[in-house]
């Protein structure tokens, strides 16, 4: 079985960390992630988001950003011989590394900085690389997608966007309006990444990208995260991994191969595909794209080849 490295745009993992469920070293403590599981279906690098849930918005949403940036950092800090943070392109030079999986930190809700510019410089010393502007409520940068707007960004939003491309940070445009996602395009002078969504087209979910979408992040060279999430896949009983597959044909079809990744968002969701049930499943997806007609190549552009692509031309 063809068993390529991955690359993973997005898991919730560190949620369960913080809050003392699991260390996130080995398999048998329940999840979709960790450690043991991770390296067992290939991954080399896993982009790892903060979540701010909704209970600390808006005003304690600071400070559990902090919280989490820190747990996170902890958890890198506890697994010295089987992980490292990735800050630079130098770290992302050494993949794929034959003992450490690399960690990439993204925050997922703008609502960390507040009202302040000046909180982007300050996660981006903790070691932040990405951030996802927008959960699905509306925040001091721009409205997410349970919003139903049509506003773009605010001015403080603008201003992050073009501060991120100065430092050298991952926009990520999941869960963000539409209208949010096109004023960011306008903006941004690097390619954005949607983390962890999936085509409209298959399934109309508002959370979904419609096909103008997706044909601008090729045109950005930007890339989507094709995610696992039950909901966003099939509007119709349980998700299989075939219907992960018919998400990723149609993008490919839409915006070409080199515009897709995977964003599983495992362990922020509540099931994931049968067939794709955790971590150690990697390969068969790969195996499941092989029977569809993608060739080796093109399986391995989707899973680590073109977000290794969009973290180069990013990360500084």
């Amino acid at each position: 079985m063809l068993k390529p490295w991955v690359i993973d745009g997005h898991c919730d993992s560190i949620g369960d960390y913080i809050r003392g469920k699991r260390t996130l070293r080995l398999g048998n403590e329940g999840g979709h992630w960790d450690l043991e599981r991770a390296k067992a279906g290939g991954m080399i690098l896993q982009i790892m988001a903060c979540f701010i849930e909704s209970e600390f918005k808006p005003g304690l949403a600071s400070r559990r950003g902090l919280e989490l940036i820190h747990s996170a950092q902890r958890f890198i800090n506890e697994n010295q011989d089987g992980v490292f943070l990735i800050r630079c392109q130098q770290d992302l030079n050494q993949l794929p590394s034959p003992d450490k999986l690399g960690i990439l930190l993204c925050v997922e809700g703008g609502e960390v900085l507040g009202e302040s510019l000046f909180m982007l410089d300050i996660i981006y010393e903790l070691g932040v690389r990405a951030l996802g502007l927008t959960w699905n409520q509306r925040n001091a940068l721009a409205d997410g997608v349970g919003e139903q707007t049509n506003s773009r960004l605010t001015r403080l939003g603008q201003s992050v966007i073009r501060r991120m491309n100065e430092l050298g940070m991952l926009i990520d445009v999941s869960h963000l309006n539409e209208a949010g996602f096109w004023n960011v395009l306008e903006l941004s002078t690097a390619p954005i990444v949607a983390s962890h969504s999936c085509a409209y087209a298959v399934c109309e979910h508002p959370r979904n990208l419609t096909d103008e979408q997706l044909k601008a992040l090729a045109r950005n060279h930007g890339l989507v995260g094709v995610n696992f999430y039950a909901r966003f896949l099939t509007e119709k009983g349980e998700a299989t991994l075939d219907h992960v597959v018919q998400h990723i044909a149609h993008i490919a079809e839409v915006a070409g191969v080199e515009t897709i990744g995977l964003g599983s968002d495992f362990d922020g969701i509540d099931q994931a595909p049968r067939g794709l049930e955790d971590a150690t499943k990697y390969p068969n997806l790969a195996e499941a794209l092989r029977k569809a007609g993608f060739c080796e190549e093109e399986i391995t552009q989707i899973f680590f080849k073109n977000f290794r692509r969009l973290l180069l031309n990013v990360i500084k």
